[in-house]
């Protein structure tokens, strides 16, 4: 009998330091719940969208950042967040500061049965880089891939269903993308503002010249007063109808921003309002999407129309 507890005991005792071992060595295999789903939490609904797009039934993903009338970047966490973290097996966040909240409950609940994807490292980019990603087409395509990768990794047996997933998407995708693509190749250089940095990617893929002051968009989008310089520049920009175009962010919306608009609104300048995160919530990336850049191609031909 003494004999029989000394094993057993001896073979807890080797099963432990084995354990402890592979957690060490951060190799720990991935717990795949019960219902068979993922538990996949996304910072922002944007890339929690995307996810559910590519792992389908697969996963059961919860977006922490939906809320329509919140400003994405005064997010703070609580318990109900902390613990969705603590027992994901996929965490995806933005990276470069815009969801800082997202990297302390990361460090705060360490766990081996988690895989972590920091949008803003797969891209080379840092805190202080314009972190507003998903306006970027190739940005998408290149986090949506890895999404496909990392979810394979951790259910290797639903690979042929994560890459059927993943073609359907990269088709619905396909739509608002070429939309971009056709604005560039009709409305290529023309003036546009905005009132944050929220713009400047989307700017860049549709070709469109962004003249509103850097350092008044910058400002904005970090909650900060901009330069007073950077504010009459911009006034004078909308009084003289430079830009065909103003783009706002009615989800950071200020008395400032607002006055803007206002001022835009007053000169017949065309206005096209975009947002933070997926709106309505329950739309799909590609739906929000498909709706914002039809409204700026409309914009853009309403003003053309106009001259």
């Amino acid at each position: 009998m003494y004999k029989k507890t000394v094993l057993i005991v001896l073979a807890i005792v080797i099963a432990v330091v084995a354990l402890g071992f592979v957690l060490e060595r951060g190799r720990a295999p991935i717990s795949v719940p019960v219902s068979g789903k993922l538990r996949v939490v996304a910072a922002e609904n944007f890339w929690g969208s995307i996810v559910s797009g590519i792992g389908g039934t697969r996963v059961d993903v919860t977006s922490v950042v939906s809320d329509p009338n919140a400003d994405p970047h005064e997010y703070e966490s609580n318990t109900n967040t902390a613990l969705a973290f603590a027992n994901a097996n996929y965490v995806i966040i933005n990276g470069a500061g815009y969801d800082s909240w997202a990297n302390k409950l990361i460090a705060a609940n360490p766990s081996p049965n988690r895989k972590v994807l920091n949008v803003a490292t797969l891209l080379g980019k840092k805190n202080g880089d314009n972190p507003h990603f998903w306006y970027n087409p190739d940005y998408v395509n290149k986090a949506a891939a890895e999404i496909e990768s990392d979810l394979i990794s951790l259910d290797p047996s639903g690979k042929q269903y994560y890459e059927a997933q993943y073609k359907i998407f990269q088709d619905s995708i396909s739509e608002y993308q070429g939309s971009i693509a056709l604005i560039k190749q009709k409305f290529a250089g023309t003036k546009i503002a905005a009132t944050e940095d929220i713009f400047v990617y989307l700017a860049n893929a549709t070709g469109l010249d962004l003249i509103s002051p850097p350092a008044f968009m910058q400002a904005v989008a970090e909650g900060n007063d901009p330069p007073a310089q950077s504010l009459v520049e911009f006034e004078n920009q909308l009084r003289s109808k430079e830009p065909a175009v103003l783009v706002y962010n009615e989800q950071t919306a200020t008395p400032l921003t607002d006055n803007m608009k206002k001022l835009a609104a007053e000169e017949g300048i065309p206005i096209v309002g975009i947002t933070e995160t997926v709106q309505p919530p329950d739309a799909s990336f590609e739906e929000w999407m498909n709706v914002e850049i039809m409204e700026l191609e409309n914009a853009l031909n309403s003003n053309k129309l106009g001259q």
